[in-house]
C-alpha cells in the first residue's frame, strides 16, 4: 500500500498539511510564550476568571503532563491544562487555556456538534486504530466483505475528524470574543492570541484532509477505481 503511487496521491496533502499546521503551531506558540501578559495572569488564571464569569463554578481546572497536552473533558467537567499553560503568564498561555474554556461554555450551552463528538469518541477511537487493519486483512485474504467492514469502522473516525472542525472554530471564536469583552488582554495582545490560534485551527483542517484522503482511497481500491 505504502509502495503505491495512488496511495500517495491521496495521503500527500494531508501530510504537506500536516507538516506546516504543525511548523505554524510550534513557530507561534514559543514566540508567543515568550511575551508576557501585561495583567501578569497566566493561562490557569485566564481559564477561572473566563469561567467564574459565565458561572460555571462547578469546572475545576487541573495541570496535566505533556506539552500541549490541554482538553476539556466534558465528563467529569474538568479543564486540564499542561505546564506551559498552567503556569505561565504569556499570550500564548492566554489563547490556549480560553480556547479550550471555549469547550467548557459549548458544554454548558449544549453545542450540538460538541455533543456529537462526544458521542464519537469510542467509534474514532476503534475506528482510527484497528480499522486500517481489518481492510488489510480483508484486502490480503481477499475478503471483500471485511475490507468493506475496516472502510465503515474508519468512516467513523473520518466523522469524527470533520465534526471536530466546526467545535474547535467555535472554541477559538468564544475564547477571542471573551478574551476582549472581560478585558483579561489589553493593548495589541490580541493579535497573539489570533496568530496562535489561528494556527492551531490548521492542525484539526490537516487532520480532516488527510482522513478523508485515507478514506477514499480505500473506497477506491475495493470499487475497483484501481487497475493493477
Amino acid at each position: 500500500m505504502f509502495f503505491d503511487p495512488l496511495f500517495w496521491l491521496f495521503a500527500l496533502p494531508g501530510l504537506l498539511l500536516g507538516l506546516f499546521a504543525q511548523a505554524r503551531v510550534k513557530g507561534a506558540f514559543n514566540k508567543y510564550s515568550k511575551v508576557r501578559t501585561l495583567r501578569n495572569v497566566t493561562g490557569a488564571e485566564v481559564a477561572r476568571n473566563l469561567l467564574d464569569a459565565q458561572g460555571l463554578y462547578d469546572v475545576t481546572i487541573e495541570e496535566t503532563r505533556g506539552f500541549l497536552s490541554d482538553h476539556y473533558d466534558p465528563r467529569s467537567k474538568v479543564l486540564r491544562l499542561s505546564p506551559e499553560v498552567y503556569r505561565t503568564p504569556s499570550v500564548a498561555a492566554a489563547g490556549v487555556a480560553a480556547h479550550e474554556t471555549g469547550h467548557a461554555f459549548q458544554d454548558a450551552a449544549g453545542y450540538f456538534p460538541l455533543q456529537i463528538r462526544s458521542a464519537l469518541v469510542p467509534a474514532a477511537q476503534f475506528g482510527s486504530g484497528l480499522a486500517p487493519w481489518i481492510f488489510i486483512a480483508g484486502l490480503l485474504l481477499n475478503f471483500t466483505t471485511l475490507a468493506w467492514v475496516g472502510v465503515i469502522l474508519f468512516a467513523a473516525a473520518v466523522v469524527f475528524t470533520l465534526v471536530t472542525l466546526p467545535v474547535e472554530f467555535d472554541a477559538s471564536a468564544r475564547a477571542k470574543r471573551l478574551l476582549q469583552s472581560h478585558g483579561l488582554l489589553v493593548g495589541d495582545e490580541m493579535q497573539g492570541i489570533n496568530a496562535v490560534l489561528n494556527a492551531a485551527a490548521w492542525t484539526y483542517v490537516a487532520a480532516a484532509v488527510a482522513a478523508v484522503g485515507q478514506l477514499l482511497y480505500y473506497v477506491l481500491l475495493l470499487t475497483g477505481g484501481r487497475r493493477d
